[in-house]
């Protein structure tokens, strides 16, 4: 327990020191100690609802993965591995279409069209593997290779979804799609909301983490001690699911954090559920508002899709993990 309170002790601390320098530094410099009061309030007001939300969304996007990786029980699972994130990005997409055409606001279509597709994508999925999740207990091994098949194909549906409308769309709104897409953190209406889904997806984690550690060293051995294994992989799925949806819905498609902060921080102190969960929500939240810090700044004042950050600095860091889990 020491130990596990030390660590995350120290994760809390890199995880407000993150938020302090993106709350004060961004793509117009720094806030400075003689700076005019009304300049500072006004930078703050913009600020910090924009590192709120790069905490949140790349917690949720951790904790989704580190979820994901103990289901499929594959280290090097994503949160989009079955297609969530293709449906809510369809959803926004069209969504932004149709506000164009009936002349309403592009951006107040963009969260209600995510989520949408985010709720059809999982009405999908746990449609077509209803009875594979049934089966999952008896035959894990095919059960899990059916469902991330089923993703995969959902994935790549939506993803022509997604180049259709992309297609359709109007030169002049086309720039601002993709920027969306590859991942754009300005809206933070949806962060009061995604706080409480964020806080109740933790909240489950660690009260089942034990089972989760059960569960990871096989559904036989953690059936044979009492682990209720079918249900825990379906509410283990909705959660990432819901995590999932809401990060996209707010942000876009923002690759790596769910990928390369959870199988990291198992490198490092191991798989023991109680301490990666947790750890993981603070990792993937500094981690992500770290590289907002990094896209605001680095090209100053012109702002980089956070994504971009996230796939140049996730790419070398997942090679260099794959080569070394040897998976």
């Amino acid at each position: 327990m020491r130990r596990l309170f030390s660590l995350l002790a120290v994760l809390l601390l890199v995880s407000l020191l993150t938020l302090a320098a993106a709350a004060l530094c961004g793509s117009t410099g720094c806030l400075r100690p003689s700076a005019p009061a009304d300049t500072v309030s006004l930078l703050l007001s913009l600020r910090v609802p924009r590192a709120l939300t790069a905490f949140v969304v790349g917690a949720a996007l951790a904790l989704s993965g580190a979820l994901m990786q103990v289901l499929l029980r594959n280290p090097l699972a994503d949160p989009y591995v079955l297609g969530l994130s293709g449906g809510s990005a369809a959803g926004a997409l069209l969504a932004m279409l149709a506000a164009l055409h009936l002349g309403l606001p592009v951006q107040a279509a963009t969260a209600p069209g995510a989520l949408l597709g985010a709720a059809l994508a999982m009405a999908l999925l746990f449609g077509l593997v209803r009875q594979s999740l049934r089966h999952l207990a008896t035959s894990p091994l095919l059960s899990s290779q059916r469902l991330l098949l089923t993703g995969v194909m959902l994935a790549a549906g939506f993803g022509a979804l997604i180049s259709l409308a992309l297609s359709v769309a109007p030169d002049a709104q086309l720039r601002g799609m993709v920027f969306w897409l590859i991942g754009d953190l300005d809206d933070a209406r949806l962060l009061p909301l995604a706080a409480v889904v964020l806080l109740l997806a933790l909240i489950w984690s660690l009260r089942h983490a034990p089972s989760l550690n059960l569960l990871a060293r096989g559904d036989a051995f953690a059936q044979l001690l009492g682990v209720p294994v079918l249900r825990l992989r379906v509410m283990s799925l909705c959660v990432a699911s819901a995590c999932t949806a809401m990060a996209v819905a707010m942000a876009g498609t923002i690759g790596f954090v769910g990928l390369v902060v959870p199988h990291t921080l198992r490198l490092l102190w191991g798989n023991d559920q109680r301490l990666l969960l947790p750890a993981s929500v603070l990792g993937g939240g500094a981690a992500l508002t770290l590289a907002d810090l990094l896209a605001r700044t680095v090209v100053a004042p012109v702002q980089l899709p956070v994504g971009v950050i996230t796939a140049l600095v996730g790419v070398p860091v997942f090679l260099w993990l794959l080569a070394r889990s040897r998976v």
